[in-house]
């Protein structure tokens, strides 16, 4: 088929998602069936806005840098898209001659492009769409990991283990660090800062993750176990860590377009406040924490080489995949090993990833402790990468 192609970054950027889009342009380029090669800016909201780009003009240096600079090149955007906005998707589509749509991004983007593509196909309009994966929380189903998530997970557990060092010398002045990490119904980047433990005294010393409901006695219990043996405790939590009942510890009670809570929309709270707020009020201790939000999703020092590559390598194949015919598909990593670590690439249809989340196995985490288990650590060490190990006098 004969035609040109659009690509389009959504949600939340990560540091490798630029190397995505270098992978689907550089491959756009060499096709012959691929004439031009536009870029949505700002996604599908800037797409019907008529916000497009020409890439294929672009320096080729430019290019090739896009694979190791962070966040969202083309910019990017959280628009869920009505039943109203098709004909002018189509109307756009058709004005760019575009056969070929890539879109970049999480379950949100992957609902969004398998919408677009069954609605081309149900109006006669010949369209192969075909999605890249993309999350730092890794809650992508049918795929091993996310690119995306292994340089997040990394982030957080150097930050976890430095702010360990820092919290255990500074036990006196503050008893307790609250490290607070995104993912709205996944504990993949909490778990990850499990890597940053060598001896046991190490943060962190409580993992707390959305999809085991908080327990506020059980919490207390091994806070005041972890202070009692080391005078001082590191925490990690989940921003969407929810009591039993549903209800997120931040309890922010603001939603987005997508109906997802906005956690720490309503009067600063976070998950990581409300926890420090319970360790005052019954320890009657300093406690210092970290929300980083966004710097775990563009942390350019911090990337996993793994991470850049397999990033890259998905956006090639999504290209060849269209190529050869496929449309209504995701391009999927499958892990073939973990010692050593070796993966391949495969696709799933975008009807069984759109909207879908991908929770931890029971099996990563233990069911009378606050904590991950080893088989959580052997599935997350190869994507981490190796850590530094500082020496203590």
């Amino acid at each position: 088929m004969i035609g040109n192609a659009i690509i389009g970054q959504s949600g939340g950027p990560t540091a490798v998602i630029n190397s995505s889009l270098c992978g689907v342009l550089e491959e756009c380029l060499r096709s012959k069936d691929i004439g031009k090669v536009f870029g949505m800016r700002y996604g599908i909201e800037g797409f019907i806005q008529d916000m497009v780009v020409e890439l294929g003009t672009q320096p080729k240096d430019v290019i090739e840098r896009l694979k190791t600079t962070p966040s969202s090149a083309l910019g990017s955007c959280r628009y869920k898209i009505q039943d109203a906005d098709f004909p002018k998707i189509l109307e756009q589509l058709k004005k760019y001659d575009v056969r070929y749509y890539f879109l970049i991004g999480g379950n949100d983007t992957m609902d969004t492009i398998n919408r677009v593509e069954k609605y081309c196909r149900e109006h006669g309009y010949d369209l192969r769409g075909v999605g890249i994966p993309k999350t730092v929380d890794n809650d992508l189903p049918s795929t091993d990991h996310t690119p995306g998530f292994p340089s997040a997970a990394r982030y957080v557990a150097l930050s976890v283990q430095q702010g360990g060092l820092l919290a255990r010398d500074m036990k006196k002045v503050d008893q307790c660090v609250i490290f607070q990490t995104v993912g709205r119904s996944a504990g993949w980047l909490p778990a990850a800062s499990a890597c940053a433990k060598f001896e046991e005294e190490d943060a962190p010393h409580i993992i707390l993750i959305p999809e085991r409901p908080f327990n506020k006695e059980q919490f207390l219990s091994e806070v005041k176990q972890a202070y009692d043996k080391f005078g001082w405790v590191s925490i990690v939590s989940g921003e969407g860590v929810s009591y039993a009942d549903g209800r997120s510890i931040s309890d922010s009670g603001v939603k987005d377009k997508f109906g997802n809570e906005e956690f720490g929309a309503k009067g600063g709270t976070s998950a990581a406040l409300s926890l420090a707020k319970i360790l005052k009020e019954e320890f009657g201790w300093r406690v210092e924490f970290e929300v980083p939000e966004s710097l775990q999703m563009s942390a350019a020092d911090r990337v996993v080489q793994l991470d850049l590559d397999e990033a890259y390598a998905c956006g090639k194949r999504a290209v060849e995949l269209a190529l050869s015919g496929k449309s209504g598909v995701m391009v999927t990593i499958v892990r073939e090993s973990s010692k050593p670590y070796r993966s391949s690439l495969s696709h799933i249809p975008l009807s069984e990833v759109a909207l879908k989340d991908k929770p931890m196995p029971r099996d990563f985490f233990y069911e009378d402790r606050l904590f991950v288990t080893e088989k959580a650590l052997e599935y997350l060490r190869p994507l981490v990468g190796e850590l530094p190990k500082y020496p203590r006098l």
